[in-house]
C-alpha cells in the first residue's frame, strides 16, 4: 500500500484528512507549495496536466521526465525531501488531441500514459471522458471506461517494466473541464448518486480482466461534480446540502473517495466541508497562479511609485503585449468589447495569463522587477498599501522584505487553506509527517 493509499484509507476509517493537489508548473508556485508542505508536515502532491506536459513537450515545453527532474531540482534547492513528494498526471487521455479521430487521439494517449508512468508519476488520473472528432457527444460511459482500462493496462505494464511502484488511479466520467467553466450563468448540477453508481459499476466491469484486477484495487478516487467551479468572474461555492446524497452514496462504497476538481477560489470553510463529505482530494491550480499574478502586479505598482518610467519593468504592460501578440490561449475563451477583453486578459479568475509567464519578454520583465525591488526595497508604507498581509508578516519579523519572499508568501496564503482543510488537526499544530517517495525512472 502506497502512502497515498494509506492516507485515503485513513480518511475512510474516519479521520478528517485529505490530500491537496497542486496542479502547476510555475516555479514560484511550486516553491511556495514546498513552503506550505514544510510548515504543515504534509506530503506534497504536484500534478502536471496533459496539455501542460506531454511526450511532445506540451505548452510548457517539458516532457514527463523533464518535468520530474524540474520538480526534484526545485525540491533539492528548497531542502524539501524527495521522499515526501508525489507526482501525479492530470486528465491523462486523449484530451490534448480530442479534435482528431478517436484512434489517432488514443494512439497519442497510449504514448502519453507510458511516458508519465515511466518517469515515475504515481497518481494517474485516467480521463477519457471527452469526445474525439469522430465520436458521438456525449461519449457513452462504457466507452470512457473501456478506454480508461486500456490506458491502465499500459500503465501497469510500464511500471512493472521499469521496476517502479504500481500507480494509483483516479477514474470518472463527469469530469469538469480543466481550468474552470466558460460560464456558470446556467447553473451547476451536482452529480447524482445514480450517475456515480453507474460510473463505478461500468469501470469495475471494464477492469474485470485478470490482468487489471490488481489495478482496480488501486483505484483510490472517482471524479464527480460536487457543485464547485468557477468561470471568468464568479465562483460557485460548495453547498453541503446539495451534495448530501452524493456524500451518502460514498459512505456505502469501499476504499474510494471523491476527487474534486476546480476547487479554486472556494472559501476555506467550503474546503473543510468538502473533505468532511469525502471529497478528500482537492485540486487547485489557477487560484495559485492568480495569487502569483496579484503579487507581481502589486510589486509593479510599488515599483511605479519608486522609480521613473524608464527604469521600470512595466510588467503589466508586457503581459498585455504578450497576450495580444499570441492570443491562442485566450481568444476562444474571452468575449466582449476591447475594455472587457483587456480586463479579462489581466484579471479573470480563469487566469489564462498563466500560459504566458514562460515567454522570454515576461521572464525578463519579472527579473527586472525583482532586480529593481532588491535595489530599492519597498518602504513599509507601500507594502501596507499594496501587500498588507505581507506587510504584517514583515513587521512581525517572519518574512523577508524581498520580492521573491513576498510573492511566495502571497501564494502560500492560498495554499495554506488547502493544507489546513486536509489536516485532521485544524488547530494549527504540526501534524505528523507522512513519508512518500517519488518513484524515479533513474532509480
Amino acid at each position: 500500500m502506497s502512502p497515498v493509499q494509506s492516507l485515503i484509507a485513513s480518511h475512510r476509517q474516519g479521520r478528517n484528512v485529505g490530500l491537496y493537489s497542486v496542479c502547476c508548473s510555475n516555479e514560484l508556485v511550486l516553491r511556495a507549495a514546498m513552503d506550505v508542505a514544510h510548515r504543515h508536515g504534509t506530503l506534497l502532491l504536484i500534478e502536471a496536466t496533459s496539455n501542460q506536459v506531454d511526450q511532445f513537450g506540451g505548452y510548457t515545453g517539458m516532457t514527463p521526465p523533464q518535468y520530474r527532474d524540474y520538480v526534484l531540482a526545485l525540491a533539492r534547492e528548497e531542502g524539501f525531501p524527495a521522499h515526501r513528494l508525489v507526482l501525479g498526471g492530470d486528465h491523462l487521455g486523449p484530451n490534448a488531441w480530442q479534435k482528431r479521430p478517436a484512434e489517432e487521439a488514443m494512439a497519442h494517449a497510449r504514448v502519453l500514459i507510458e511516458a508519465y508512468v515511466a518517469a515515475g508519476f504515481h497518481k494517474i488520473h485516467l480521463d477519457c471522458s471527452m469526445s474525439c472528432a469522430d465520436d458521438p457527444t456525449p461519449l457513452a460511459d462504457a466507452t470512457v471506461a473501456a478506454r480508461s482500462a486500456e490506458l491502465a493496462r499500459i500503465a501497469e505494464r510500464t511500471a512493472a517494466e521499469h521496476g517502479l511502484p504500481p500507480p494509483v488511479y483516479v477514474i470518472g466520467t463527469e469530469v469538469p473541464v480543466p481550468g474552470g467553466e466558460a460560464s456558470l450563468a446556467g447553473g451547476l448540477a451536482v452529480t447524482t448518486p445514480q450517475a456515480a453508481e453507474q460510473t463505478l459499476a461500468i469501470h469495475r466491469q471494464a477492469f474485470a480482466a485478470p490482468d487489471l484486477a490488481a489495478a482496480w484495487e488501486r483505484v483510490i478516487a472517482m471524479v464527480v461534480q460536487p457543485g464547485v467551479d468557477f468561470d471568468h468572474s464568479s465562483v460557485h461555492d460548495y453547498d453541503p446540502v446539495a451534495a448530501e446524497a452524493l456524500a451518502d452514496f460514498l459512505e456505502r462504497q469501499p476504499r474510494i473517495v471523491f476527487e474534486a476538481h476546480s476547487t479554486d477560489y472556494q472559501r476555506e470553510d467550503g474546503l473543510h466541508a468538502l473533505v468532511r463529505d469525502h471529497f478528500a482530494i482537492l485540486k487547485v491550480g489557477p487560484a495559485a497562479t492568480f495569487a502569483y499574478r496579484e503579487a507581481l502586479f502589486a510589486l509593479a505598482a510599488i515599483e511605479a511609485e519608486l522609480l521613473p518610467p524608464e527604469q521600470r519593468s512595466e510588467l503589466p504592460q508586457v503581459l498585455e503585449r504578450c497576450m495580444l501578440d499570441n492570443p491562442k490561449h485566450w481568444q476562444q475563451h474571452y468575449h466582449g468589447d476591447e475594455r472587457d477583453l483587456h480586463l479579462l486578459r489581466l484579471y479573470a479568475l480563469s487566469d489564462r495569463c498563466r500560459y504566458y509567464w514562460g515567454e522570454p519578454a515576461l521572464v525578463a520583465a519579472v527579473q527586472r522587477l525583482f532586480d529593481n525591488l532588491r535595489a530599492h526595497a519597498p518602504p513599509a508604507f507601500l507594502l501596507s498599501q499594496y501587500l498588507p498581509e505581507q506587510y504584517r508578516a514583515v513587521r512581525a519579523g517572519t518574512l523577508a522584505n524581498t520580492p521573491e519572499a513576498l510573492v511566495r508568501h502571497r501564494i502560500g496564503l492560498c495554499l495554506h487553506e488547502y493544507a489546513r482543510a486536509c489536516s485532521a488537526n485544524t488547530a494549527g499544530e504540526r501534524p505528523p509527517a507522512v513519508a512518500v517517495a517519488v518513484a524515479s525512472a533513474n532509480g
